[in-house]
């Protein structure tokens, strides 16, 4: 279905290849998980089924990629619209109508379907994706599963044979993911689709995937089963790690299969796990919002909440997708909706402070980090915000970003840097001015293992110098190994609030994954399972979280 024959793909300007002499077969009926670090090169690969890469985006190509017997070298994506749909990492950002039915026949008008099949091929779209009973709905009032699903639905109107997804769950809570992999696998196996599919959040989707290509990062790959390749790949999934630390054969993909080889290791583990580090006790409170209210119309979407933020405590705000973690962060920043409520840092309401004085108080990093992205240049960011953040005594913002996500060129421009990059570069941006509270919003949203275990590292720091760090995501593994208290929302309201293991361990739909291999013992992460183990040398391979 698909072939990269000796396919090498370089950017202009580039001193070396994205991908460099790629060779690879993906058979019908496949779903193919695209596996490596932030940046190495995983929507380049995607783009160039399609021909996105180069026909939109530029650069080099050399070699051949076909599908469906189709070069893309020679057919620009428009005559390859019938045959490979994509679903961005946005979906609403892809949206061009505004209800659910327009958008799923928009693609249609565009290739002239006749009404009389028009119509059908939208009816079974809505069936096939479970979305029927939004068809009437606006896109911008549906949750994010529901708006990754009609993404979905919208593009298989046109009955391609190729199904392109970057980063499908990335902005999706647990249970949101599950129905939309839950539909991409029915597609697999009932319709023969071939997928191909991007993701940093392996531990969502590497059980359903019958083929793993990893990135190494030089421009090399390498492609097999999903056992065989997480066994050395660069990065792997909580349950992998695991399994590469017990030295499992065959090597677990999912819960189910780990907690089958996981008799014996429960067996030796202690009940309680050993504490990792020292956890400070948290400091004096640094923030305190009372009663805060926020609406859009109609809808309320914080209702009354009260939050103490305390120095050196590093607080996760969880819930479902539309659950009001953002309306809130957004409400205790000072830029965003507050119908009632207070919030009160060092005396001072953000909200009564010109930008530059209430950053010294709050930073938000917000879901969309381009919001914040103004100049031409990657250094011409950095240059900036050292600028306003001149009296600060924090490293440089060239040394944070490094931290985060190290290669980014000072000359490359902010709105050609993959999700990930971009997020690194404003992350990097806001904490340059050491404020005393940094409000993060999805941080670890588009970013690779590595990544994530540096933005732990920075928020940790962060936390030892005294400051309040708020991290919304539904990154329950991050959570684990990251964050010293949960707080979980839902309906606007505050539903639980408490130290980080007594919240994800009383809940299925929070648990990380070695707390569920490992269940009945309170085991969260890798890392405690290694420190409990008596030899350590057990370890085979890298262990993270």
């Amino acid at each position: 279905m698909i072939d990269f024959d000796r396919v090498t793909i370089t950017y202009d300007g580039a001193e070396r290849p994205v991908l460099r002499e790629l060779s690879l077969h993906i058979p019908e009926g496949e779903l193919c998980l695209v596996v490596g670090r932030t940046g190495v090169g995983k929507s380049t690969l995607l783009g160039a089924i399609n021909g996105l890469v180069p026909h939109f985006t530029g650069g080099t190509l050399a070699g051949r990629v076909t599908v469906a017997g189709r070069d893309t070298a020679t057919h620009p994506p428009r005559e390859l619209a019938d045959v490979v749909g994509v679903v961005a990492q946005d979906p609403l950002a892809g949206f061009v109508t505004d209800t659910v039915e327009e958008e799923l026949a928009y693609g249609l008008e565009q290739l002239a379907i006749p009404p009389d099949v028009m119509r059908k091929r939208v009816e079974e779209a809505l069936d096939l994706l479970g979305v029927a009973e939004l068809r009437q709905r606006p896109l911008h009032e549906i949750s994010g599963g529901q708006q990754q699903r009609v993404a979905i639905a919208a593009v298989l109107t046109a009955h391609p044979r190729v199904l392109i997804l970057d980063e499908p769950t990335s902005a999706l809570d647990p249970t949101a993911a599950e129905e939309v992999l839950a539909a991409v696998t029915r597609l697999v196996h009932d319709l023969g689709l071939t997928v191909m599919l991007a993701e940093h959040r392996l531990e969502r989707v590497v059980q359903y995937a019958d083929t793993v290509i990893h990135l190494a990062g030089d421009g090399t790959a390498a492609a097999g089963p999903p056992a065989e390749m997480l066994l050395t790949a660069t990065v792997a999934p909580p349950v992998v790690e695991l399994g590469r630390l017990a030295r499992w054969r065959p090597l677990p993909l999912s819960v189910r299969d780990a907690r089958r080889q996981a008799g014996p290791l429960r067996a030796r583990l202690p009940a309680i796990p050993p504490s990792v580090a020292p956890v400070a006790a948290p400091g004096e409170t640094v923030l305190r919002a009372r009663q805060i209210v926020v609406r859009y119309g109609p809808v309320v979407a914080v209702r009354g909440v009260d939050l103490a933020l305390r120095a050196g405590e590093i607080t996760a705000l969880m819930g479902r997708n539309g659950s009001g973690k953002s309306s809130l962060l957004w409400a205790i920043q000072g830029a965003g909706r507050r119908q009632a409520g207070t919030v009160e840092i060092a005396g001072r309401d953000p909200r009564q402070l010109p930008p530059r004085e209430a950053r010294a108080l709050v930073a938000l990093v917000p879901q969309t980090p381009s919001d914040l992205l103004y100049l031409n240049t990657v250094g011409a960011e950095l240059a900036q915000a050292d600028r306003e953040s001149a009296a600060s005594e924090s490293p440089r913002a060239r040394e944070l970003l490094d931290r985060l996500a190290a290669g980014i060129d000072d000359e490359a421009h902010p709105r050609e840097l993959s999700e990930g990059q971009r997020l690194s570069l404003v992350l990097a941006i806001q904490i340059r001015a050491t404020p005393r509270v940094v409000l993060l919003d999805e941080p670890t949203r588009g970013l690779d293992y590595g990544a994530k275990q540096a933005l732990h590292t920075i928020v940790q720091r962060l936390a030892a110098e005294e400051r309040s760090v708020v991290i919304a995501t539904h990154d329950v593994e991050f959570v684990a190994a990251t964050c010293d208290r949960a707080v979980v929302m839902g309906d606007g309201d505050v539903i639980a609030d408490g130290p980080t293991p007594e919240i994800v361990l009383a809940s299925p739909a929070f648990a990380p994954q070695v707390a569920k291999i490992l269940a009945p013992l309170r085991y969260l992460r890798t890392t405690q399972v290694a420190g409990a183990l008596d030899p350590p040398s057990v370890l085979a391979g890298r262990v993270s979280g």
